[in-house]
């Protein structure tokens, strides 16, 4: 067993920090908030995105009341009707948050902070770790050190490495790479490591701000697969800086590095559309942002004393339940203090590497989905702003869609092609409450499917055009015809994956709900396919739901509209084993699903490469260099 020194922490002198944990059941505010005014017309973007969706959705409503009953709604048709408003609003309030966005975009120019005199900073640039590829880790940090001192700014930084990792070899590969890192870095760098990993990532954050919060004016924390340019850095501190009622500033990050398939569709995903919605949630979330856990900046002090996080209570006598989404929880209680959260999706240079399978995917969301859940807990919590607990309310609903989907496929299984043929009338011919079904094909039913078709890809669409108009346009996706045939693979590979992805979010629900939210485990970053069986029991029982529907399909019992959603669960196996192909070593994945960052690689993310080949033990450099 590879040994390592259980007492390197290279560390500076502490300056403590008060951190208490907050109540949720008493309103704070912090005494040292300077007075900040509101930005004009916020609220007027919020009315818009809200009443429009609304309205869609009461429309939506009428059109479907009007298609199924000539007359009166039976019981099964009004609870398909409230099925599909209760999904259909997210829909609609995403097409709206992008139309605003667009309007935004071309029509405004970026709000600029307010102009207060602003003193340099000192700040933090913080790495929680666990269990993670310590080169990666370690060169990216460095890449980012040599690119600020590298650039002339007022404010100074200084990077900490905190470690919660447990296994000795793991512990060894980071305080290999971390020596590397602090003989070659221009910056000071620090490095922790706990050895009680207590309350993950949350306690992490919170053992280092109690310890040496007071040594800096402001903390970037960033995630192990971070990546931020100087400039990116410096202008997070900058806005800070010129803010003083500025808590927290969230960047968006695009997404790097992705080499398998189902990476390489969420990176092109992320360049090509992500940036329009980002834009409508900035538009109209306003001083009341969101905080994404990472690639934001955050004044050290004002996090300190408003945004500690207690324990919810447990039910009985147990012992309270860690919030395990607590970015989103941090953001409502700095808001809640009085402190503004931003959100600025036009700093550019802001990074992050995307899950490399289905699974790999899926795997996060159950940590994510149980957090987001807990969330509903905190919705009455005192002191909140509206907007804050839409952000909760809205981060719950992002799961709890999947139930309903599934809920609607059931009914719509159940009711078949009709009155006389479909599942519930072959078990129960005589059933009163069994509607009479329209057809699809007819005008209305068809009219009803294409509108919903064109909402959900709306957002995509508006994005897709609106590129024309950027400054770079389609040239760094490579070409109007490479971007437009990787659109089309990407809306395909959509259509294809999104039943899987549905059940597998229902079991991270039950999960959920259930308590089965499993240890903590590291994220695969590396990737790489499973074996063939391990997909099978993953997959199990969305093949089993797929060769169903395809039985039901072939029997005549249910609707021929069902065949694309039948064939994507049924295939979930090979689906996901496609998935996590690796485009890197295809020639073809040099011409389809190109980004900006493919085209033109960006110097911190040629640097961080750098980096990590530097990382490397001698024995390897051959291999890295390649």
């Amino acid at each position: 067993m590879t040994r390592y020194d259980s007492e390197l922490n290279s560390t500076p002198v502490e300056v403590p920090l008060a951190h208490p944990q907050q109540d949720f059941s008493a309103r704070h505010h912090d005494a040292e908030v300077p007075v900040w005014k509101r930005l004009r017309g916020v609220w007027r973007m919020r009315v818009f995105t809200l009443l429009t969706a609304a309205a869609i959705t009461v429309g939506v409503a009428i059109g479907l009341g009007d298609w199924l009953g000539e007359g009166r709604l039976s019981l099964i048709e009004a609870g398909l009707i409230g099925l599909v408003c209760f999904t259909f609003f997210w829909i609609c309030f995403g097409v709206c948050s992008a139309a605003l966005g667009l309007m935004i975009r071309f029509r405004q120019p970026p709000r600029p902070a307010p102009d207060a005199p602003s003193k340099p900073l000192k700040v933090a640039l913080v790495v929680p770790i666990y269990h993670e590829d310590a080169d990666a880790v370690m060169g990216n940090a460095g890449a980012m050190l040599a690119d600020l001192s590298d650039r002339e700014s007022e404010h100074s930084y200084e990077l900490f490495a905190l470690s919660d990792s447990q296994n000795p070899d793991i512990i060894a590969s980071e305080q290999r790479a971390f020596r590397i890192l602090q003989r070659d870095a221009a910056l000071p760098a620090w490095y922790r490591r706990r050895e009680n990993n207590t309350d993950r990532k949350t306690g992490n954050l919170s053992d280092w701000v109690a310890r040496w919060g007071g040594r800096y004016d402001a903390m970037i924390v960033l995630d192990a697969d971070s990546l931020m340019s100087a400039e990116a850095l410096d202008g997070l501190a900058c806005e800070m800086a010129r803010d003083p009622s500025a808590g927290l500033i969230q960047s968006l990050p695009r997404l790097i590095g992705a080499r398998s398939l189902f990476a390489r569709l969420q990176q092109f995903s992320s360049a090509a559309y992500g940036w329009l919605l980002a834009e409508g949630l900035a538009a109209w979330a306003g001083q009341e942002g969101n905080y994404w856990g990472h690639n934001a900046i955050i004044r050290t002090r004002a996090f300190a004393l408003c945004a500690g996080l207690p324990r919810l209570k447990a039910k009985g006598k147990g012992e309270g339940k860690l919030i395990m989404s607590h970015d989103f929880v941090e953001a409502g209680l700095l808001r809640r203090s009085g402190w503004a959260v931003r959100f600025l999706p036009r700093i550019a240079g802001s990074y992050e590497e995307s899950p490399t399978s289905l699974v790999d995917y899926a795997l996060r969301d159950r940590r994510w989905c149980h957090g987001n859940l807990q969330h509903l807990r905190l919705l009455c919590a005192k002191g909140f702003h509206p907007v804050s607990r839409f952000h909760l309310f809205a981060g719950a609903m992002a799961y709890l869609m999947s139930p309903a989907w599934f809920a609607l496929l059931v009914v719509w299984a159940l009711l078949g092609r009709g009155e006389d043929a479909n599942v519930i009338s072959y078990f129960s011919p005589e059933n009163p409450l069994m509607p009479n079904w329209p057809e699809i094909t007819g005008p209305k039913g068809l009219g009803m499917l294409i509108f919903m078709y064109v909402m959900l890809l709306a957002p995509k669409l508006m994005a897709a055009g609106a590129l024309a108009l950027t400054g770079t346009g389609y040239r760094a996706f490579g070409g109007i015809a490479r971007f437009w045939g990787s659109f089309i693979l990407e809306i395909f590979s959509a259509i294809a994956l999104a039943p899987v992805l549905m059940i597998q979010q229902l079991l991270a629900v039950l999960r959920a709900t259930f308590g089965l939210s499993g240890d903590w485990q590291p994220q695969r970053r590396e990737g790489g396919s499973m074996p063939v069986i391990d997909l099978v029991r993953f997959h199990l029982l969305e093949t089993i739901l797929g060769f169903a529907l395809v039985a039901g399909l072939f029997a005549g019992l249910i609707s021929l509209w069902l065949i694309p959603i039948a064939a994507s669960l049924a295939l979930a196996v090979p689906l996901s084993w496609l998935s996590a192909l690796d485009l890197g070593a295809w020639h073809s994945g040099k011409h389809m699903l190109l980004t900006p960052e493919m085209t033109e690689e960006p110097r911190i993310v040629t640097m961080a490469r750098q980096w990590r080949a530097r990382m490397k033990p001698a024995s390897e450099k051959g291999w890295a260099a390649e």
